[in-house]
């Protein structure tokens, strides 16, 4: 599989995934949820874009190393203090509620289930991926 298909692909759907939870959540529930789920998605969409970033600049399109293994696990605690340092920040203004912040968050998540889904199936049912 071809990495910077699937990478433009997950962003399709990640993208997509926002916008279908939060148009829902705009006409379903509260201003304080859809603003959680908005800002969550984004928070995420940026975190994983980041963690991308920091991979491929890590390891060569072979595999191999090009960054010290440190300086990778260094980057990768950071992103995540980062990331849990501005999740408390949103949660203790209240500007959000916190099941819809929660909710945003699985962005990613549900982009990749769902592109894993339907990889299956094409798969499954024999079309040309």
């Amino acid at each position: 599989m071809d990495w910077e298909k699937v990478y433009k692909d997950l962003k399709k759907l990640n993208w997509f995934s926002l916008l279908i939870m939060s148009l829902i959540s705009y006409f379903l529930l509260s201003s304080s949820f859809t603003l959680g789920i908005i800002l969550g998605g984004f928070i995420i969409i940026a975190n994983f874009k980041v963690l991308q970033h920091t991979i491929r600049r890590g390891f060569s399109a072979h595999g191999v190393m090009n960054a010290s293994k440190f300086f990778i696990i260094l980057k990768y605690y950071l992103r995540l203090l980062v990331l849990g340092a501005v999740i408390c920040y949103v949660i203790k203004r209240g500007w959000v509620d916190p099941v819809g912040l929660a909710v945003g968050l699985s962005t990613v998540f549900i982009s990749i289930v769902s592109f894993g889904i339907r990889t299956a199936l094409k798969t499954v049912t024999g079309e040309a991926t």
